[in-house]
C-alpha cells in the first residue's frame, strides 16, 4: 500500500510539471500571439524572402547591421538572429504601384552624343533619341519613384523624364552632376560632385542646395548605403579611397586609403558650407565649370577608364591619377547587410569591407576594368562588369567568389547598368563602343548588341521593384 501511494505522489508531481513545460512551449500564458514578422525578415520556418543559398548571420552569433530582432528562443538559451535581406523589395513582380502603369524601357545616356537613347527592352529597337545637357553621366530613378533625372555633367543640369510618356521636361540647374543618390529617408538628394571634391545636400523635389561636404579625398562618384540608413560610404576614384558619412550628423566619420588598407577615424579635413539661395554658396571652384579636363579626367572620353590598358606606365598621366594603385568605382552592399563590396578598375577586381567597422576584409579577383555591380533578383549573386576585359563576372554571395564568367565575343566595353524587372536580363552600356549589351542571366549569353549614341555610361532600366530609389542607375529598397 505504502508503495502504491508513492508511485500516485510521484504520478501527480509530474502531470504540473509536464503541463508547465507544454504550455512554455506553446507560448500559453495569456500573453499576444507572435505578430507577423517585419519587412525583408525570415521566419525560423522558412517563411518570408530567403536570403542566397548558403547566406546567414553573423558567425558571432550577433544580428546582422540593421537587425533587432534577435531575441532568446527560450529563456537561458542563446540568442536566435533572424537573416536581413536588404534587397526584399526587389524581387520579380514587386512593382510600387507608383510604377505599376509605367511602359518597360531602357534610357541610356550618351555622354558624348549629349543625348539619351530610348529603347523599347521588348523589341530591342530604339524608339527615340533625346537632347539633354551637355554630357549626361547617369539616368537615376529619383526617391519616389516618380522622375527620371538625368546628371549632366558637364552643362551642370539635370534633366527630368516623365517615365510615363518617355518625354524630358526643363532642366534645373545644378552643379557638377556627375552622380546622384537619395538619403534612404527620402529628405536630401545627394549630389557627387565629382570635379569639386564635394558632396551637396538639395532638396528632393526642387533640386535647390540646401548644404555642401568637402570631401577628404578626389573624385567622389558612388556610393551605397548601411542596412539602417545611417552610413553612406562613397568612392573617391582619383585617390584610392572610400569616405564613410554620417548622413544624421553630415560629417565623414572614417577614411578607407585601399592602398594600405587602413581605416582612418581622426584628424579627418572636411567641412559643410550652408548655401543661402547663391549658385554655388560660395564655395571656391577648383576648376572652370564645363572644362573637360579638370584637373583629373575628361569624362565621357576614353581616357576616363583604365580599360584597354589598365596599367598605366610609370610617370604617365593617363587619367590623372597614374600613381595610384587603386581606383574604386560602384559600391553595393551584400543583401545580409555586413559587406560593402567595392568595384575596383585598377586592381581589376572587388573589395570587400566590414560594413559595421568600416575595415577591409578582403579582395575578389575579377576581371581587367572592374567598374559596375548589380545584384541578381534573388539577391544570390553579384554582377561584375570588366570594362577593360570585355566581359562579366558572376559572383556568389554565400561563397565570396567567382562562379562564372560571360564574355562579349570578339571584346567590348560593358560598363554600368541593370537588371530587368523580371530578372531575366543584364544591360549594360558599352562604354568606349557605342552600344548596350544585353546578357541572359539564365546562361549568361549575349543575346543582344544595339548601337547608340557615343560614349554610353550609366544606363537606367525602368520601372524596376522597389518600394523607393536610393539613386544612381537604380539601387532600390
Amino acid at each position: 500500500m505504502q508503495r502504491l501511494r508513492s508511485r500516485r505522489q510521484r504520478h501527480v508531481v509530474l502531470v504540473p510539471l509536464i503541463g508547465l513545460a507544454a504550455c512554455a512551449l506553446s507560448a500559453c500564458g495569456g500573453g499576444p500571439a507572435p505578430g507577423p514578422l517585419p519587412p525583408g525578415r525570415v521566419s525560423a520556418t522558412g517563411g518570408g524572402v530567403p536570403l542566397g543559398d548558403g547566406a546567414s548571420a553573423p558567425a558571432d552569433g550577433s544580428a546582422a547591421p540593421g537587425d533587432a530582432s534577435a531575441r532568446p528562443a527560450l529563456p537561458g538559451a542563446a540568442p536566435r538572429t533572424t537573416p536581413t535581406d536588404v534587397y526584399a523589395h526587389d524581387r520579380p513582380g514587386m512593382l510600387s504601384p507608383a510604377v505599376a502603369e509605367f511602359p518597360e524601357r531602357v534610357y541610356v545616356p550618351n555622354s558624348e552624343s549629349d543625348t539619351v537613347t530610348v529603347i523599347d527592352p521588348r523589341t530591342y529597337r530604339v524608339l527615340r533619341t533625346l537632347k539633354v545637357g551637355r554630357r549626361p553621366q547617369h539616368v537615376v530613378p529619383s526617391w519616389d519613384l516618380k522622375t527620371l533625372w538625368v546628371n549632366n555633367d558637364g552643362g551642370d543640369s539635370l534633366t527630368p523624364i516623365d517615365p510615363m510618356t518617355g518625354r524630358p521636361g526643363r532642366p534645373v540647374s545644378v552643379d557638377d552632376p556627375y552622380n546622384l543618390y537619395f538619403t534612404p529617408d527620402g529628405r536630401n538628394a545627394l549630389v557627387m560632385a565629382e570635379r569639386e571634391n564635394r558632396l551637396d545636400f538639395l532638396s528632393p523635389r526642387t533640386m535647390r542646395l540646401r548644404r555642401s561636404l568637402r570631401m577628404p579625398c578626389e573624385g567622389v562618384n558612388h556610393a551605397d548605403f548601411t542596412a539602417d540608413g545611417k552610413i553612406m560610404l562613397a568612392s573617391c576614384e582619383f585617390s584610392g579611397r572610400l569616405v564613410a558619412v554620417d548622413m544624421r550628423a553630415r560629417k565623414v566619420r572614417a577614411v578607407v586609403d585601399l592602398a594600405d588598407g587602413t581605416t582612418r577615424r581622426r584628424d579627418i579635413r572636411h567641412g559643410g558650407t550652408r548655401h543661402r539661395g547663391t549658385r554655388d554658396g560660395g564655395v571656391p571652384h577648383r576648376v572652370k565649370h564645363g572644362s573637360t579636363g579638370h584637373g583629373f579626367i575628361q569624362h565621357g572620353s576614353r581616357g576616363h577608364d583604365l580599360t584597354r590598358n589598365t596599367t598605366a606606365p610609370p610617370g604617365s598621366t593617363r587619367h590623372g591619377a597614374t600613381r595610384n594603385t587603386t581606383m574604386p568605382q560602384d559600391v553595393k552592399l551584400s543583401p545580409d547587410g555586413t559587406t560593402f563590396y567595392v568595384a575596383d578598375m585598377a586592381k581589376h577586381g572587388v573589395w570587400l569591407v566590414d560594413a559595421g567597422k568600416l575595415r577591409v576584409t578582403g579582395f575578389i579577383r575579377t576581371g581587367r576594368g572592374a567598374h559596375g555591380l548589380h545584384v541578381s533578383r534573388d539577391s544570390k549573386v553579384l554582377y561584375v562588369s570588366n570594362s577593360g576585359a570585355g566581359s562579366v563576372t558572376v559572383v556568389s554571395f554565400a561563397l565570396r567568389r567567382p562562379v562564372d564568367t560571360w564574355r562579349v565575343p570578339g571584346g567590348g566595353s560593358p560598363d554600368m547598368g541593370g537588371v530587368s524587372a523580371d530578372g531575366s536580363r543584364l544591360w549594360l552600356s558599352g562604354r568606349h563602343d557605342g552600344v548596350v549589351y544585353v546578357f541572359d542571366t539564365g546562361d549568361g549569353r549575349l543575346i543582344r548588341k544595339i548601337d547608340v549614341g557615343a560614349g554610353p555610361h550609366g544606363l537606367a532600366v525602368y520601372p524596376q521593384p522597389g518600394r523607393y530609389s536610393l539613386g544612381h542607375t537604380g539601387v532600390f529598397r
